[in-house]
């Protein structure tokens, strides 16, 4: 006979799942005792929950297919929570496994009750509890088709006293879904659209990474058009040192042609993207947006012509309508900031560099070769890390020199928190993606604030063999946060960090542990963390007091405040 945690796990192993996440315990003992039994499942036990919920997400990102991770009764499943958060606001299917109480007590405020549906109800497209054998193959079904379907969070919960129920004889294993067909817009749609294009005298496109699997069609319509292309972050993997018209990020991250290539168009061209800061986009111009979701469409700026549908086949039926621009004047204007500005930004990665640039922020120090600057350490991972290295950052800083100076050329991947912006998600991100491919570089921009939020997963690396390189940014701040402040005139107030030698706890642990002090040993440290077999942490002793960015983003005091600073420097530059 068959159990209803059996038949679950059979059917997660048919469709391909190889790791599920969380920590072992009581209503879900039946789940995780059929996974010992079944040998293309690999149970990876996290000390935190939370870890296993961003692990189990960031497996999605990187394959597209259902991430797994499991949270037994009560603290268990809140503990997956913001990871919970972060797969659904990144739109990846992700299924949670959750324990409940045994049906009995279900309703009686039970020791570790809570209600596991009004809990998800923010957070997941789908959730329902097993309470019968009978009802279970197809609540299975339905968790992980609405999780692949509808690219979210299914919860499914399963009460102390269920799992280990037989099922019927002869019931069958749960089958899911594949991927949906592509879908295309309407051809009287895309000739609108196209009219629209032709008929501006200059064109700008914001690609995001909604049309990453578009690479050859963006680079036939920049050509096209004649037209500068602006990446989002998360469009810097697969268009970044592909298409000839790049031209950077806009927004916080962002830098001068982008401002030049928005002012610049007469049409503005959203290709795949959900762009959040409506501040920076251009007003008064035609705009056409393409986007898989409808909902998407005229959120963020007023859109003349609409076009849902999936970015490959789409472009390809669009750009036989086009005409070729012959003024290449706006892409020129564009690429000449663009180059101005990286050129600009290179003499910050030399270990010597100890001047103020023209236009640029530099706060000093007493003593400057006391710390290392952050640029040169993320330059030197740009130059280091394999052309198939999968890179995350955390929130914060970590993730403005990722955007900065690391060029995410070849088959280089990028997974971070860029939707909900949470702490603490680089290192158990980079622990997912890791289990997916051992023989892949795996390279976490990690914060001191956001590593030492879940230190404890360290361990997790170390147990199950996870060859990450975890380089922390020790500049013992909270830094975005301390800008924040500075922006607004106020005193550094309890950013200051009490960090341990983060190398010294990786070696308690088990796993390489590697500290630089000085800006000389920058590059061979790196070299060193990156040939190292197994799991390496790489504490770098950044500068707290460097900055060599504009008035950068900022949450605090409000988004608006960061923004109009943002943008002053940016215009500030023309």
């Amino acid at each position: 006979m068959t159990t209803i945690a059996e038949l679950l796990v059979e059917s997660l192993a048919d469709h391909g799942v190889t790791t599920v996440w969380g920590v072992v315990g009581d209503a879900l003992n039946p789940v995780t005792d059929a996974i010992r039994r079944e040998d293309r499942v690999e149970w990876i036990g996290v000390r935190h929950e939370e870890a296993g919920a961003f692990a189990a997400g960031a497996q999605a990102t990187l394959t597209g297919r259902l991430g797994v991770c499991m949270g037994t009764v009560g603290p268990g499943a809140i503990h997956l929570l913001n990871g919970l958060y972060d797969a659904a606001k990144s739109r990846v299917p992700v299924l949670a496994i959750c324990g409940q109480v045994p049906r009995e007590e279900i309703g009686s405020d039970f020791f570790q009750e809570v209600d596991n549906d009004a809990l998800f109800a923010d957070v997941a497209v789908y959730r329902e509890t097993i309470t019968t054998p009978e009802q279970a193959p197809a609540l299975i079904e339905q968790a992980v088709n609405a999780a692949l379907t509808e690219r979210g969070v299914a919860v499914l919960s399963i009460p102390g006293d269920v799992g280990g129920l037989e099922v019927p004889n002869g019931t069958p294993v749960p089958k899911f879904l594949e991927p949906a067909s592509r879908t295309v817009p309407d051809p009287a749609e895309l000739e609108q659209a196209a009219a629209a294009l032709n008929a501006a005298e200059k064109v700008t496109l914001l690609v995001g990474i909604g049309a990453r699997e578009a690479l050859t069609e963006v680079q036939q319509l920049a050509t096209t058009l004649a037209a500068p292309v602006v990446l989002t972050l998360k469009a810097k993997e697969g268009f970044e040192e592909q298409v000839p018209q790049e031209v950077g990020q806009s927004g916080l991250l962002g830098n001068h042609a982008s401002k030049v290539a928005f002012d610049g168009c007469d049409a503005l061209f959203l290709v795949g993207t959900d762009f959040p800061y409506r501040e920076f986009l251009p007003a008064g111009k035609t705009v056409v947006q393409l986007d898989l979701r409808g909902e998407h469409i005229g959120r963020r700026v007023a859109v003349d012509h609409g076009l849902v549908g999936h970015a490959r086949p789409t472009l390809a039926q669009l750009l036989p309508l086009l005409h070729q621009k012959t003024d290449t004047s706006h892409l020129d204007k564009a690429r000449a900031s663009y180059s101005a500005w990286r050129e600009r930004q290179q003499q910050f990665t030399d270990p010597k560099f100890d001047r103020k640039p023209k236009g640029l922020l530099r706060r000093r120090v007493d003593n400057p070769d006391a710390r290392i600057r952050p640029e040169l350490l993320a330059a030197a991972i740009d130059r280091h890390a394999a052309d198939d290295a999968i890179f995350t950052s955390d929130t914060g800083m970590s993730t403005v020199w990722l955007a900065r100076f690391l060029r995410l050329r070849g088959d280089r991947r990028l997974v971070g928190s860029y939707n909900l912006g949470s702490m603490a998600n680089a290192m158990p991100q980079a622990l997912g993606l890791a289990a997916t491919d051992r023989d892949r570089q795996v390279i976490a921009f990690c914060g001191d604030g956001g590593l030492s939020m879940l230190l404890g997963d360290l361990i997790t690396a170390v147990s199950y063999e996870l060859p990450v390189k975890l380089v922390v940014f020790d500049n013992e701040r909270l830094g975005m946060v301390k800008l924040e402040m500075e922006q607004v005139g106020l005193p550094e107030y309890g950013t200051k960090l009490q960090n341990p030698d983060f190398a010294a706890v990786a070696v308690a642990i088990g796993m390489t542990g590697i500290r630089v002090t000085a800006p000389g040993e920058v590059d061979e440290a790196v070299k060193r963390a990156l040939a190292t077999p197994g799991p390496v942490l790489l504490d770098v002793l950044t500068n707290p007091d460097e900055v060599a960015i504009p008035p950068e983003p900022t949450v605090s005091q409000g988004w608006g405040f960061a923004i109009a600073k943002t943008k002053e420097f940016l215009e500030s530059r023309e």
